[in-house]
């Protein structure tokens, strides 16, 4: 679990980064999920957009992906999501949690 001065901090690192997966009518399906699991082994950071078409709300999707994925949300505004999930090998964050 992160405190709310980490997950500002960690908004703040998102909002330079440009999403990198689009969920649309296809929904939510095992491909999704390793895909978002490799980049956050890669990025720890990563932000998505929901598509109007999706039948999932960004905050249904951030939920569903955050536990299937053992990730923490960071944020969700409109259409867009952020998870962090801490990688032991290439810690990008660690001065926001103290490593």
């Amino acid at each position: 679990m992160i405190t709310s001065k980490q997950r500002a901090a960690l908004r703040k690192c998102a909002n330079s980064i440009d999403p990198i997966f689009n969920i649309g009518k296809g929904g939510i399906n095992d491909e999704l999920i390793k895909g978002m699991g490799d980049a956050l082994k890669k990025r720890e950071l990563i932000k998505a957009h929901v598509l109007e078409n999706c039948e999932y709300s960004a905050r249904e999707a951030c939920d569903i992906l955050a536990e299937a994925l053992d990730a923490e949300p960071v944020q969700t505004i409109g259409y867009k999501f952020v998870l962090y999930k801490m990688n032991n090998e290439t810690d990008q964050y660690g001065e926001i949690f103290g490593r």
